[in-house]
């Protein structure tokens, strides 16, 4: 070899190296062997790190197991039938299982792939002898990860997985709140008919009462089809509430992923209250509700096709390689077959893609734009609930106690005036009407206050994420 040829040669080896070196830099710039990490120049993605890395307590709100938050044996039985039966939860298991499959196929990408493809034929040329050839060649292919493809995909893939998990733990966070609150909502409804009915009663005897005192000489005729008004007027109410309760309780039957039938609920309005609710929400209950996790892990994924759609731009390198039988050499064909093996390696670097991989990296960049807004929208939504939950509680129990007083107070002056107005004292029926319909009244408004003080609490569960 000459000085030339070796000077030469020095030349390519030093080009070839720093034409390494400009494409390791340019990936290094690229980050397109970086790991997820999230950002660190958002305040309210900051928060969120911040509540991740908080100390968990396994006694608090969001770890709660849903049996030890929801204590009626009736509700417990719902909730359990529509955890064995919810079509929403077994298509959410089922996601997940879609990821895993996905996870596989990208972890097995960085093996070879194999192929045998035998094939055969024979010709003849003016009449000559018919000869066969065949050849049975195995291929084998395996494309080298010098550039991340695979790596991020595989990344991604088990971020996809993750996030099916998190979704799955989302939607049984959804079925165990979405029967409890029906339950109570059917609870609330029965308490109302109950009433309404009592109610019913009670002015159906105000009616003869009326009557009566209008013999007597007590009060006139428009005291009785006024008394008879106001009594219709309570029974028509009562096929409204009948209707309600059908449509929960199909509702109901629907949760559980069944057809439409009654299902009993209590008749006790004790509730007990988990006492990490009376002591308040820290944000570090956040980082347990699903919904945003699963959000964080699809940012995660937008981030994976990111790099992904960069890698686009570098080479990818593939060894081939076949062997095999045949019996076709050349333009020869000799029996018996040979074995034949063959090597060879490739690298194809992208020149001009007609704006393809431009186009693919600027929709993938927008595409994690968007998944880091959904993130960022996801932890505020969630702080919100909690704090919507905490105070629809708290003014309602605020509220319950006064509209319990007025109860108490209008039971004494429906009592007064009527004991007046039957010893015809100085009032009339119009009070006593009056007195009851703000009776009725108040002690629905009372059903009310309950009802949403519960729905509180249920929201407040499934807002940190409860339902293990």
């Amino acid at each position: 070899m000459t000085l030339i040829q070796t000077s030469k040669m020095n030349k390519t080896n030093l080009f070839s190296a720093a034409v390494l070196l400009f494409m390791v830099a340019g990936l290094s710039s690229c980050n397109i062997y970086k790991k997820y990490e999230m950002p660190d120049d958002n305040a309210v993605i900051n928060d969120y790190r911040k509540a991740l890395e908080a100390p968990v307590d396994s006694t608090s709100l969001p770890y709660l197991g849903w049996k030890d938050v929801f204590r009626d044996p009736e509700l417990q039985a719902l909730i359990q039938t529509a955890l064995d039966n919810n079509t929403d939860l077994k298509n959410a298991v089922l996601n997940i299982d879609v990821a895993k499959a996905k996870l596989k196929g990208a972890k097995l990408s960085y093996f070879p792939s194999l192929t045998i493809s035998p094939n055969g034929g024979t010709s003849s040329y003016g009449g000559s002898h018919m000869n066969w050839s065949y050849t049975i060649p195995a291929a084998l292919s395996w494309e080298i990860d010098a550039f991340g493809k695979l790596l991020n995909a595989k990344r991604g893939a088990q971020a996809g997985v993750d996030m099916a998990n998190d979704y799955a733990a989302a939607a049984r966070s959804q079925i165990v709140c979405g029967v409890a609150s029906n339950y109570y909502t059917l609870v609330l409804l029965n308490q109302q008919l109950d009433l309404t009915r009592r109610t019913a009663e009670i002015w159906k005897d105000q009616v003869e009462s009326m009557k009566l005192m209008k013999e007597a000489g007590m009060v006139n005729a428009a005291a009785v089809v006024q008394s008879e008004a106001n009594y219709y007027s309570i029974q028509a109410s009562i096929p409204d509430i009948e209707e309600q309760i059908d449509v929960a309780q199909n509702t109901l039957s629907l949760l559980l992923n069944t057809y439409p039938q009654h299902w009993e609920v209590t008749s006790n309005l004790d509730f007990d209250i988990p006492q990490a609710l009376v002591e308040g929400v820290p944000l570090s209950y956040l980082a347990a509700r699903p919904d945003v996790a699963a959000a964080e892990r699809n940012f995660a994924v937008a981030y994976y096709a990111t790099n992904s759609a960069r890698a686009n731009f570098y080479p990818s390198l593939t060894i081939s390689a076949q062997g095999g039988l045949t019996n076709l050499l050349g333009s020869v064909v000799s029996n018996p077959a040979k074995w034949f093996v063959q090597l060879a390696g490739s690298l194809v670097a992208p020149i001009f893609s007609r704006g393809q991989n431009i186009a693919t990296l600027e929709a993938a960049k927008a595409n994690q734009q968007i998944a880091l807004n959904n993130f960022q929208y996801s932890v505020l939504n969630a702080a919100a609930e909690v704090s919507d939950a905490m105070t629809s509680y708290a003014k309602n129990a605020e509220k319950q106690k006064m509209v319990e007083l007025q109860v108490q107070s209008l039971e004494k002056s429906v009592e007064y005036t009527q004991e007046l107005l039957t010893f015809n004292q100085s009032t009339t029926y119009l009070e006593v009407l009056t007195a009851r319909s703000a009776l009725l009244q108040a002690q629905l408004t009372s059903l009310g206050c309950w009802h949403n003080r519960v729905t509180a609490v249920i929201d407040m569960y499934q807002a940190v994420g409860g339902g293990r």
